[in-house]
């Protein structure tokens, strides 16, 4: 080769290197329009708060989402309500993967009873919105009950549960009920406040519609060593929640290494949903679309 050809060369390769790469995984379009391996949803109450339900729905649709999570949002609701909410999600092509809002818990055993019967009430919601998933939580610690008895009062009535739903189906899914720890300093009365203990819970229900909401906002507050549970519980999580720490923002505003769980996540070939549960720093559509973006590009 002569120093012409060379050069020649030199450029060539210069000019390679320069061009954007349709592989690139650092926030090019190419990487952004990969989708992520694993269903991504918003959970509603974090966002567009006053503005009319199907218009909530319509600009996280914008936000690029085709999953929503919701908090009961449908109590009061008439028939009417029901009908203009399903005609919007479908127009938008919006599913609702979980919801959330019982008023009973089941660690006190003086209302298990109280929260099987609410469950039993939540099917018609979840059945007429095609929603497959109901979020589980404990409730406060029981004065004069001990941490054992109130443990083993959140074993028998997830196991009641379980059997009410077993089998069920709404929209071709299994019913789940899904087990969510809160951390000490958002709720310093909330009964369980450890991923650890919660995951002993579900392992000892062990029912296959029964799994952990791994809340990793809350997990990070209340004992951190996120990955690890991951990689060790992956085969019980059935729900991963998505804020940053400090202050329940979006993914990369805090602690929190978002791209690092991603990609556990996918080297775990996890397939439940990931929901965005952060209030935006700046306009909420934005927010949510970066949010996307940097699941995609991990």
């Amino acid at each position: 080769m002569d120093r012409r050809t060379f050069a020649q060369c030199m450029a060539a390769a210069a000019l390679s290197a320069a061009a954007p790469s349709s592989q690139a995984v650092d926030g090019s379009p190419a990487a952004t329009n990969q989708a992520a391996p694993f269903p991504l949803s918003v959970m509603l109450w974090t966002v567009f708060t006053k503005m009319p339900f199907e218009e909530r729905l319509a600009k996280v649709a914008e936000a690029g989402y085709s999953n929503v999570e919701l908090v009961g949002e449908y109590r009061n609701w008439s028939a009417a309500d029901f009908a203009r909410a399903n005609a919007a999600r479908k127009r938008l092509g919006i599913q609702f993967d979980a919801t959330a809002g019982l008023r009973h818990g089941i660690a006190d055993p003086s209302t298990s009873d109280a929260f099987l019967a609410e469950l039993k009430q939540a099917m018609t919601p979840m059945e007429t919105l095609d929603c497959p998933a109901m979020i589980v939580l404990t409730g406060n610690s029981v004065p004069g009950l001990s941490r054992e008895a109130q443990h083993q009062c959140s074993i028998e009535t997830l196991r009641r549960a379980a059997a009410m739903v077993e089998g069920r189906t709404i929209s071709g899914q299994p019913v789940r009920l899904l087990l969510e720890c809160i951390d000490p300093e958002e709720n310093p009365h909330y009964f369980l406040p450890s991923a650890a203990e919660a995951i002993e819970i579900v392992r000892a229900v062990n029912h296959p519609q029964v799994q952990f909401l791994y809340d990793l906002f809350h997990e990070q507050i209340g004992e951190g060593n996120l990955i690890e549970k991951l990689e060790k519980h992956i085969d019980v999580i059935g729900l991963i929640h998505v804020a940053d720490v400090p202050g329940r923002h979006e993914p990369g505003t805090g602690e929190i290494n978002y791209a690092n769980i991603y990609r556990t996540l996918a080297r775990l070939k996890y397939q439940h949903v990931v929901a965005m549960e952060f209030r935006p720093t700046g306009d909420e559509v934005e927010g949510l679309r970066a949010a996307k973006e940097m699941a995609q590009r991990a």
